[in-house]
C-alpha cells in the first residue's frame, strides 16, 4: 500500500521538525560554549518564537498556542523525567 499525500505531508513536516530541533540544539550548544547561561538562551528562544508567532498568526493565534503549551506542560509532556511507554 502506497502512502497517501497526507502521509507524505506528515512525514515531510516530521523531517523538518527534526532538522529544526537539530539547529536549535546546535545553537544552544554554541551559546553554552560561549558562556551564556541556559536560562538566558531559553528566554530568548521563547521570546523570538512568540514574536514570530504573533507576526504570522496575530496575538489571538499566539494566545491559542500558549494555552495549548500550558496544557501540554501541565500534562507532563515537556518534563525531563517523563518516560514514554
Amino acid at each position: 500500500m502506497e502512502p497517501s499525500l497526507n502521509d507524505i505531508d506528515d512525514m515531510i513536516v516530521h523531517e523538518k521538525m527534526q532538522a529544526a530541533l537539530e539547529y536549535h540544539n546546535e545553537a544552544w550548544a554554541d551559546g553554552m560554549a560561549d558562556g551564556i547561561e541556559p536560562e538566558i538562551i531559553a528566554d530568548t528562544a521563547i521570546v523570538q518564537a512568540l514574536r514570530e508567532t504573533i507576526r504570522r498568526h496575530g496575538e489571538k493565534g499566539a494566545e491559542a498556542l500558549l494555552d495549548s503549551l500550558r496544557e501540554r506542560m501541565l500534562g507532563g509532556e515537556f518534563s525531563p523525567n517523563r518516560t514514554l511507554q
